[in-house]
């Protein structure tokens, strides 16, 4: 089901047909969308899994808020969604968020299609105009110089009718939304960022750092990718993205300069001089930490085998007549 056929008709109307909703997305969908879609790569070992989920918020007039979402399943034909299994995560989510409704369903594709039309009918019986959110993983975003423009790789669509002369069809209208965020989200999602660690900060810049290399790799195989498929004349050229990547790719320092390369290797050397350190003096802390056991282990024997007051030794003061000096005896024993 991961391969969809398109209709003759697009069932998306242009750009020039706005929509009059005022969306406003969450964090918490958009990373259970994402966690979905990643745990159907690994479980099916595909790069295309069919996803599709329920959208949770609510909705004041035109006035829509996405606050949260759950999986849905889908009957063995691969084109009906089990609606026994929606009624009940709906009513066990009713149970613990009575404030949230059921407000419209969630996939993943490149664009909506005639299928997701077909989809889309089946959850008119839980709202009148089911929203359709729809993650765009591979979608290459074009260099804009508006700073507020969407980078996010999601699109908010809104269903409506379409009047054909006398014929009417369900379409699609792309619908803006702004993400909308309250403290305590936007402390959980730089928890999550940060990979859940508490006080390690050393740890938690660390992984940061990991995850910001790992999406500039990411992004840069995106582009070559792009790059490619223009070249072999398999994607729409796009004149202001190619001018942006030459700009990019003209302010980037040569890397092959000598001075580059010596700069380049000291830097390495004094990381790696760094690492060797701190192994060291972990180490030695590891060290250390076995000495105090071990005489801690020891002083404990001993104690063990002479007793809790020390040695005891002749002569010592305080112990009574067996503990006296040779003269002290003496003069007691005159004295009586």
């Amino acid at each position: 089901m991961s391969a969809m056929e398109t209709d003759e008709l697009p069932v998306v109307l242009p750009s020039s047909t706005s929509s009059g909703l005022s969306i406003a997305l969450h964090p918490l969908p958009i990373l259970n969308i994402s966690e979905h879609l990643t745990r159907l790569k690994l479980q099916t070992r595909s790069n295309n899994p069919f996803v599709i989920g329920a959208l949770l918020g609510t909705q004041n007039g035109r006035d829509v808020e996405i606050v949260n979402t759950f999986e849905l399943a889908m009957s063995d034909d691969d084109a009906t969604v089990e609606q026994n299994f929606l009624l009940d995560r709906k009513e066990q989510y009713k149970q613990v968020f009575p404030s949230l409704e059921f407000i419209g369903w969630y996939t993943v594709a490149p664009r909506p299609t005639a299928q997701h039309i077909a989809l889309h009918e089946q959850f008119l019986p839980y709202s009148a105009t089911p929203l359709l959110l729809i993650l765009q993983p591979s979608t290459v975003f074009a260099a804009s110089p508006d700073l507020t423009a969407q980078s996010l790789p999601l699109k908010a669509y809104e269903p409506t009718i379409d009047f054909r002369g006398r014929k009417s069809r369900s379409v699609f209208i792309e619908a803006l939304f702004t993400v909308e965020t309250g403290e305590a989200e936007r402390i959980a999602v730089d928890w999550t960022a940060k990979g859940g660690e508490g006080d390690n900060s050393l740890q938690s810049h660390l992984s940061s750092q990991r995850a910001a290399v790992k999406m500039l790799h990411d992004r840069i195989v995106l582009l070559v990718k792009y790059v490619s498929d223009v070249l072999a004349g398999q994607a729409t050229k796009d004149h202001s993205t190619l001018r942006a990547l030459s700009a990019l790719v003209a302010s980037l320092p040569a890397s092959d300069h000598k001075g580059f390369r010596e700069e380049f290797d000291i830097e390495y050397e004094d990381v790696q001089l760094t690492a060797y350190l701190s192994a060291l003096t972990k180490s030695a802390s590891l060290l250390n930490d076995l000495v105090d056991k071990h005489v801690v282990l020891t002083a404990t024997r001993e104690e063990r085998h002479v007793g809790p007051g020390g040695p005891r030794r002749r002569g010592m003061p305080g112990m009574g007549v067996m503990g006296m000096g040779v003269d002290r005896l003496a003069d007691w024993r005159s004295f009586h």
